[in-house]
């Protein structure tokens, strides 16, 4: 009996702790309220360890299946938190589905519109938190999205975003990187789908998208034509794309196969896995963009 505490000690302290390159890293984590009275948003925060004074940030929010399963976080985003706090961030993962009870949204789920509605004030709920911490730069804070959740950055950073609080925020968004996004389209960023205009849609902070080539659930060419259009109207955005990449290109170590149980518009399975190029390219990129965007040595 007198062991049982100390055994239960150790396995929580090991579902907080994540080893990348030998280092250890310890999650902490964090409640904050939601733009809708009476939700609290629950998340994990991450900073970079040593005294070099407040840190720049970055928030990440997940895909439709979710932050991760059975409490625990997808391997793909703790590798990304695991290598940003290693150069110097402080990361803030949402759980945006699982604060309000909610399963997989993805595809025909009846929850997916509310998604759409409800998580760009979480992305501002999760900036107002993090400008309260000691460890952070408030003036320094990036938004960084994977497919469901790519296309929430791209309702959040709109100039006439539907997130965005009254009154705004002293320091906004710096920077925003969304990988392969949905709703990625002029037709849903603009009416009667956001309040944007056709053609007017643009960003309060630079955006980054990362995209594949061979994507099949959120396919290329429409987020393509997208992003130049605005691009050609003087904002700072720019697409990359993979040749050959296929969905979640940027998860570790996972074979591209079909995904079973859900099927895109087009009536297919999606295809998801890793490409190595694109996922090696995708973290020098997205640490220089970041390092850039939020003014980092």
């Amino acid at each position: 009996m007198g062991r049982t505490p100390i055994i239960r000690l150790v396995c929580l302290l090991a579902m907080l702790v994540s080893t990348a390159g030998g280092r250890s890293l310890a999650e902490t984590p964090v409640t904050f309220p939601a733009a809708e009275p009476g939700v609290t948003l629950n998340g994990l925060l991450a900073v970079p360890e040593g005294d070099g004074g407040p840190a720049p940030a970055v928030v990440f929010l997940h895909g439709c299946s979710g932050l991760g399963g059975a409490g625990g976080v997808y391997a793909s985003y703790r590798d990304w938190s695991d290598h940003l706090v290693a150069a110097g961030f402080a990361v803030l993962m949402v759980d945006s589905a699982g604060s309000r009870g909610l399963g997989r949204t993805c595809g025909a789920s009846p929850a997916r519109p509310r998604m759409y509605r409800e998580r760009p004030g979480d992305a501002y709920a999760a900036l107002a938190f993090l400008q309260t911490r000691n460890s952070v730069d408030p003036m320094r804070i990036g938004l960084v999205g994977w497919s469901q959740g790519g296309g929430i950055v791209l309702l959040t950073i709109a100039s006439e975003s539907v997130g965005r609080p009254t009154p705004t925020p002293a320091h906004d968004f710096k920077a925003a990187v969304a990988f392969y996004p949905s709703a990625c389209s002029e037709r849903l960023q603009s009416r009667p789908y956001t309040t944007v205009g056709p053609g007017q849609w643009r960003p309060i902070a630079p955006l980054l998208v990362l995209q594949g080539g061979a994507d099949n659930w959120t396919r290329p060419e429409p987020c393509v034509a997208f992003v130049e259009a605005v691009r050609a109207r003087g904002h700072p955005v720019e697409i990359v794309v993979y040749p050959g990449a296929v969905h979640s290109f940027d998860a570790p170590d996972r074979p591209v196969r079909p995904r079973t149980g859900i099927t895109t518009a087009r009536g297919e399975h999606p295809l998801v896995g890793t490409d190595e190029a694109a996922r090696k390219d995708a973290f020098a990129r997205v640490t220089a963009f970041l390092r850039a965007r939020l003014a980092m040595p």
